[in-house]
């Protein structure tokens, strides 16, 4: 098993790691709006779900992999009104591979945020 920690992507606000590798699947730990400054892109929901997809691309990338190979996400929303907003931002992302998703509303996140999204990804050799 391997540990990816890469600083193009926010450092863990914890004790774990951004990613681990097993084999050639790869498991994403959540992903929340934190630039890499440690600073939260807040207020404008579009913008706060690409940062949080920009996060998991970097640590795909720093893992030998790609959004075309996430194979699930795991989205959870503070208000599943935003809906229609992550979706719009996931088309753009994911025209040619799309991954299996689920997406739940919770009623808290850490920092406050308003969405994470974890992904389960492969490697391709």
């Amino acid at each position: 098993m391997k540990t990816i920690n890469t600083k193009n992507a926010p450092q863990a606000i914890g004790p774990y790691s951004q990613a681990k590798i097993l084999d050639k699947l790869i498991f994403t730990s959540g992903q929340i709006p934190l630039k890499t400054d440690g600073s939260l892109v807040t207020n404008n929901f579009e913008l706060e779900c690409i940062q949080v997809l920009n996060n998991l691309k970097a640590i795909l990338e720093a893992s030998g992999s790609n959004m075309n190979n996430i194979i699930k996400l795991t989205v959870y929303l503070t208000d599943l009104e935003n809906f229609s907003i992550l979706n719009k931002v996931f088309e753009n992302y994911f025209s040619n591979s799309l991954p299996a998703r689920s997406t739940v509303e919770v009623s808290r996140l850490p920092k406050d945020v308003r969405v994470e999204i974890e992904a389960i990804g492969c490697i391709d050799e």
